[in-house]
């Protein structure tokens, strides 16, 4: 008789049982394999637990019930009996209880789960209380079966790992769900049978990477500036260090963009490390490093997009019809946002730990690493920078243009960790010196109507930039400057545009700056523009928030000096109906506002206590001490849901049609959803009765266009809304 794993589905066969266990099991044995060549002492045993989880996750799927489904002989939409219910069964037995095997097995559809829940369940702890009795009696039928279908035979493992626990299990589960997800969806058509896997070649692209900017030296111009950029490069390259853990202390302006990538190019090539990660903070806009990495270390015959892969933002999903939409870390060069990488590393959902694998043995740099995060968010970031550091051969650069140390405060690390700085004091004088002639700080904090604030912001020098806490807000301004002004006058950045749109308004933003005679123009965005992307305004203004924020913004305005003096402007807009508040930067933003008060001149050196006078505002019972305390309980569930870099529940939507139509046919890849999604908060998309595509995919059905994306949509129901009242 045979038996099956996946039932047949869109022309496409039903998949035996056999082959899709031989086909985790051999993917899952590559993916615990690669990574863990990088571990330091529980490589072995990641190895031999993900084979034995592979063999036995979907044991359950040999029931009889669910057989009758699987074949094909009856439709339904969900399997009639959990089936991962029993292989945990299996791993638990009482003569050689395989309990990490077991949790990963547990897990693979549901997740990690809160093991202090489960220590008081006894002998339930990681079963299913509605089938263990049913499961327990058909388990010999069950393996008797799996036996006579599989011939691999791995030995099973009781042992515990000696480095952290938690970050074990989300590596183990990575391994596992990624391979069970890329062999179902290469069964069904979805992924390539054979991936190409494309190597870093650290001291090959470091060469390219030479040429690149020995080309810009000698093109660019002969002045103090590019002399210290070049002097930076060098160093940088040149950097050694045998930590695992080093800063970069540099302004805006330095060139750190390619100079931190020589540094961990040179790091990758002395180490053996396999892949290179750019974090970007919160939800920066990627592309324009995107597009210098692709310029600068491609070879000719090479797909850039293969190379260099952009992530935008979280997609990750569950279900077999849209599993290969997943955004994955297969490429050597990863660019991506706090958010996404982050939460990937907090996560306890399975479709979203699938790529965490690819984590072991890369080179990682976080650019503006104390604003990447928001502050109660640093301690938990810190202990797995430091656990990756030290059990995965993670090589880690925290970059920062403003001379902070967040691991020296005590809320943050209790232990002094000595992080040396790939630059030299010398340079970061010379560096810091050059940046203290650039801005000039003033602030109104007295609470500004729109029409008041547009009128101001009208009447100071351009080009200028405006950056507001809030997409929404954003919009808005954009709207009126457009309305009252002409759309010449403006232009607008946030996150409600897609990536591919985003790119577009960069673009013509960069054409603008470039032109000596347009200079009357306002650039109003999100904060999605305060680091990774090379702009230079002649006069800044930016809503009150972090001093973080602040200071990145300020980075964006007469960058290279050529202003002279600039003037960054701090500002506060009255609420409307349309103008909100963003919740989320209360406490920083209120920090800010206590310096500005006091009449402290706004710098660089402010940062640490800003984040430490931040930390103290949470009280006696502060979220970062409970995260902290979580992880360490393995209470995953309270952990994903907590560590959130923007705490709102999003959910990926589409506008353009034709990628509706090809995500329902099954024919739109992660890459291209990427590029033409949105993510916007779910409880928007219901309350506008946004129509779904598929799982957690939404059509976005209300006006879209490439000014202010699917906010055109948004003030457009807003106005109706006011003049039916």
């Amino acid at each position: 008789m045979e038996y099956f794993a996946h039932s047949p589905k869109d022309g496409y066969p039903a998949q035996t049982y056999a082959q899709h266990i031989n086909g985790v099991s051999e993917r899952a044995r590559r993916h615990a394999s690669d990574a863990a060549r990088y571990s330091l002492d529980d490589g072995a045993l990641l190895l031999t637990t993900a084979e034995v989880a592979a063999v036995y996750h979907d044991l359950g799927k040999l029931d009889g019930e669910n057989q009758s489904v699987l074949s094909g002989q009856r439709a339904a939409k969900r399997l009639p009996l959990n089936h991962t219910d029993a292989g945990a069964a299996f791993l638990l037995d009482d003569v050689s209880p395989a309990l990490l095997a077991a949790v990963s097995v547990a897990a693979h559809h549901i997740g990690l789960p809160d093991f202090g829940t489960e220590s008081i369940r006894e002998e339930s702890a990681f079963r299913d209380d509605e089938i263990k009795t049913r499961v327990d009696a058909a388990l010999l039928e069950y393996s008797q079966i799996h036996s006579s279908n599989v011939s691999t035979r791995p030995q099973i493992e009781s042992a515990i790992p000696s480095g952290d626990l938690s970050v074990f299990l989300r590596m183990l589960l990575s391994c596992l769900v990624d391979a069970d997800h890329t062999d179902t969806a290469s069964h069904y058509g979805k992924y390539p049978e054979a991936e190409n896997s494309i190597p870093l070649r650290p001291a090959e692209r470091l060469a390219l990477l030479d040429h690149y900017v020995e080309t810009l030296r000698k093109t660019g111009e002969d002045d103090e500036r590019n002399k210290l950029r070049s002097e930076m490069y060098a160093v940088c390259r040149d950097s050694l260090i045998c930590e695992n853990i080093a800063a970069c202390d540099a302004p805006v302006g330095s060139g750190k963009t390619t100079a931190v990538m020589a540094h961990l190019l040179a790091q990758a090539n002395t180490r053996g490390l396999r892949r290179i990660f750019i974090v970007l903070p919160f939800t920066n806009i990627i592309q324009q490093s995107v597009e210098k990495y692709r310029e600068a270390l491609v070879f000719p015959g090479e797909n850039g997009e293969e190379v260099v892969a952009e992530l935008h933002h979280r997609a990750e999903f569950e279900s077999e019809d849209t599993r290969h939409l997943t955004a994955l870390w297969r490429a050597p060069i990863i660019v991506t946002t706090a958010v996404a990488f982050f939460e990937t590393l907090a996560a306890k959902t399975p479709s979203a730990l699938r790529r965490m694998h690819e984590l072991a043995g890369s080179a990682v740099f976080v650019d503006e690493a104390h604003g990447a995060l928001p502050a109660h968010l640093l301690p938990l970031a810190w202990r797995w920078i430091n656990i990756y550091a030290k059990e995965w051969s993670c090589y880690w650069i925290l970059a920062s243009g403003s001379l902070n140390q967040f691991w020296e405060i005590k809320e943050i690390s209790e232990q002094k960790l000595e992080v040396p700085n790939i630059v030299n004091p010398s340079l970061r004088a010379s560096l810091n010196a050059f940046e203290g002639k650039r801005i000039e700080y003033q602030a109104n904090l007295t609470p500004q109507s729109l029409e008041t604030f547009v009128e101001v912001v009208a009447q100071s020098q351009g080009p200028r930039l405006v950056i507001l806490n809030t997409v929404q807000s954003a919009a808005v301004v954009a709207e009126y400057i457009c309305e009252k002004y002409g759309r010449g006058r403006v232009e607008h950045l946030s996150t409600s545009l897609t990536p591919s749109d985003r790119e577009k308004t960069l673009g013509q933003v960069k054409a603008r700056l470039n032109r000596s005679d347009d200079d009357d123009w306002t650039l109003v965005a999100t904060s999605c523009v305060e680091a990774g992307v090379d702009f230079s305004f002649r006069t800044g203004f930016r809503e009150l928030a972090s001093l973080t924020s602040l200071l990145q913004a300020a980075g964006r305005v007469n960058r290279n000096g050529e202003y002279g003096v600039s003037e960054m402007h701090t500002f506060c807009l009255s609420e409307s109906n349309m103008l909100k508040s963003n919740p989320d930067i209360k406490n920083s933003a209120a920090v800010l506002r206590k310096l500005i008060e006091t009449g402290v001149d706004i710098s660089p050196s402010l940062t640490t206590e800003a984040i430490e006078q931040e930390l103290k505002i949470y009280g006696s019972k502060p979220i970062h001490r409970k995260l902290l305390e979580k992880e360490i309980d393995k209470d995953f569930p309270f952990v994903e849901e907590n560590f959130k870099v923007i705490n709102t529940d999003t959910r990926i939507a589409v506008a353009d049609t034709k990628i509706v139509d090809r995500i329902r046919n099954g024919h739109c890849d992660w890459h291209e959803l990427q590029k033409h999604s949105l993510q916007i908060s779910h409880y928007k998309l219901q309350e506008l009765h946004i129509p779904q595509i598929t799982e957690d995919i939404y059509h976005w059905n209300l006006a879209y266009d490439d000014f202010l994306g699917y906010m055109a949509g948004i003030i457009q129901k807003s106005e109706l809304k006011l003049l039916m009242y």
